[in-house]
């Protein structure tokens, strides 16, 4: 599967802008850009879906916002994680690693008949 043709898998974006906001309060360019650069652009975030996650997230608390002003002296929507988004971050980290190691051990070494 090349970079270009991944999906996030529903749910997925949630879990990654928790993770990016963990780190300071960012507005939406901000949030997709880190994504972007952190998984060496294999993971490209568009504005819609960003956005919906971002609502989406305000309104189960796990994120709030606040109008600021960004470094290219532009009106900008900061987003930062709240005590219950810290938690849910922890929650969702949790059963992220444990979905992997199942999968990876559903896929095991590598083998002669994958191929």
């Amino acid at each position: 599967m090349s970079a270009r043709s991944m999906e996030l898998v529903k749910g997925t974006l949630d879990v990654l802008v928790l993770r990016t906001l963990a780190g300071a309060p960012m507005h939406g360019y901000a949030v997709s850009e880190w994504i972007r650069e952190r998984t060496g652009g294999a993971l490209e975030v568009r504005d819609g879906a960003l956005y919906q996650a971002l609502h989406r997230l305000e309104e189960r608390g796990w994120v709030e916002s606040a109008w600021g002003v960004s470094e290219t002296n532009r009106r900008a929507r900061y987003y930062e994680l709240t005590p219950e988004g810290r938690a849910q971050l922890r929650a969702e980290t949790a059963t992220w690693r444990s979905y992997v190691d199942a999968v990876f051990q559903v896929l095991g070494p590598p083998s002669e008949d994958v191929g």
